[in-house]
């Protein structure tokens, strides 16, 4: 039997090709759950829902009313909700001083304001249904712990949805909901697999990591599964499923910068 056999799940953010949100999707519906796949996307939901045998439902973060009938949906599909999990954001890379009002206002929208809509609209549903409670899970980052250069916006967005969820816990335990972050670091996955294709990149975090390899979204969807069962007696926490970055903390641009010219110098002498 697996750990979340019979529990019933939405997964917000697995409108990508093998995302992490998909990652962790498969492994739910592994684990023996019934999944609601969410996004904006619908060709990749509806290819992964069917894969899953599960559901799919459009849906905008940012969009407080689409949240809002997501929720609707997965109770009308499924019965209920047992675990909600947040897969979604933005990894901007800008300078605090280059950061542009317009990108302010899409990474607070997506990742500050979308996930009160979130946990607002899983929240009153988890209070209603009989038996009360359940799970919420928003991915966070390692970043707000162990800080990288020009990622102001992104790691202050991020740090308050950790605070939003801290209060959900702090606020609703009484009705058996569960909150909490799972926090992972340089993960290869299709948003990011640009930047691991540059030279030496990849040399730059791999000291970092006391466990000594980068984590994987399978690692981030493991937290979330373990996280949403009954065996997690937990609440309020900021899980670190990534080998111990936060002990050393991020490279810093100087040190990228380094790995990468070493890198490429490499590259030329061959």
């Amino acid at each position: 039997m697996g750990l979340l056999e019979g529990k019933k799940a939405v997964i917000l953010g697995a409108a990508g090709k093998d995302n992490m949100g998909q990652v962790t999707a498969r492994l739910f519906a592994a684990e023996g759950a019934e999944v609601l796949v969410a996004g904006r996307k619908e060709g990749p939901l509806k290819e992964i829902a069917e894969e899953l045998g599960g559901h799919y439902a459009l849906c905008d973060i940012t969009n407080r009313a689409e949240v809002q009938a997501l929720a609707k949906t997965a109770t009308e599909k499924m019965g209920r909700v047992d675990a909600a999990v947040n897969c979604s954001g933005w990894g901007l890379l800008a300078n605090l001083l280059e950061t542009t009002e317009d990108q302010l206002d899409q990474i607070v929208d997506l990742q500050f304001k979308g996930v009160h809509h979130f946990l607002q609209a899983f929240v009153e549903t988890m209070k209603q249904q009989d038996p009360q409670g359940g799970s919420l899970i928003s991915l966070s980052s390692a970043t707000t712990k162990a800080l990288i250069n020009n990622h102001a916006a992104y790691i202050g967005t991020k740090t308050g949805s950790e605070a939003l969820v801290r209060c959900v816990a702090n606020d609703f335990g009484q009705y058996g909901i569960k909150a909490n972050t799972v926090s992972p670091a340089f993960t290869e996955s299709p948003m990011t697999s640009d930047s691991f294709k540059v030279p030496g990149l990849v040399d730059a975090f791999l000291p970092k990591y006391p466990l000594g390899r980068l984590n994987t979204s399978q690692d981030v969807a493991e937290a979330c599964v373990w996280l949403c069962s009954d065996r997690a007696f937990v609440t309020g926490q900021n899980i670190q499923p990534n080998g111990g970055l936060t002990l050393r903390g991020n490279p810093q641009a100087v040190d990228i910068e380094a790995a990468v010219g070493a890198a490429m110098a490499k590259m030329q002498e061959g």
